[in-house]
């Protein structure tokens, strides 16, 4: 039963965090972290990304342009580069070094250490992605909540909203987190059985001998 929850254990982690690294990649490039829709002309629909903001007609057509220099962006989007970036690496390593550790695999079987820290391993560093993807999408958010309800802004200008990529990260963010915790949650209690195993696996004690005599080193040469 041990066995079979683990198993189960480490294929749900690693789903979630399969999921939730291609969702945040995902978030990553698209351009849909704010939309503005603007009164003067409702035809028109803005997307801003990290990397591009884009703009939707009516016919379809889609017109996407790259931000400008780097260093011109707004503090939030420049960090967030970084964050998803370190995000997306970070969801990748973790997600080898789990499944090298993973009980199905053939590798290290002859070495269970050394897969269990693969597996804690793996599950540790996509925690830590799924932290670097809460982080830019939740700080973009704020902003984004901030400049909405600007009462130092007239009524006439458009205000940015949540995109769909901000959804998107926050579940990605969730699913890699999720997942992470899955995996080091099983390498920790196969580690348990491991070391549980030999104590139980232990012949019993030295029972007394039939009629209730025992047998004490002292007196062995006694006993006929």
């Amino acid at each position: 039963m041990a066995g079979g929850w683990w198993a189960k254990a480490q294929a749900g982690g690693m789903l979630l965090a399969f999921l939730g690294w291609i969702s945040s990649c995902v978030t990553t490039f698209v351009p849909l972290w704010k939309n503005l829709n603007l009164d003067l002309n409702e035809l028109e629909v803005w997307n801003m990304g990290l990397w591009q903001v884009c703009i939707t007609q009516e016919e379809g057509v889609v017109e996407c342009q790259a931000h400008g220099s780097f260093l011109a962006l707004p503090p939030e989007l420049r960090i967030s580069r970084l964050l998803m970036c370190l995000s997306n690496g970070l969801g990748l390593l973790g997600s080898l070094l789990a499944a090298l550790g993973l009980e199905g695999w053939r590798t290290c079987e002859d070495k269970p250490g050394r897969k269990r820290r693969l597996l804690l391993g793996g599950g540790v560093t996509l925690g830590m992605a799924g932290i670097t993807t809460l982080v830019p999408v939740s700080w973009v958010a704020y902003n984004t909540v901030l400049d909405f309800w600007d009462e130092t802004v007239p009524d006439i200008v458009p205000r940015w909203e949540f995109g769909e990529a901000t959804f998107l990260g926050w579940f990605a963010g969730a699913f890699l987190a999720a997942g992470g915790l899955l995996l080091a949650c099983s390498a920790c209690s196969t580690r348990t059985a491991t070391l549980l195993a030999p104590a139980r696996r232990q012949a019993p004690a030295a029972q007394g001998l039939p009629g209730g005599h025992h047998l004490h080193p002292k007196n062995a040469d006694l006993v006929i």
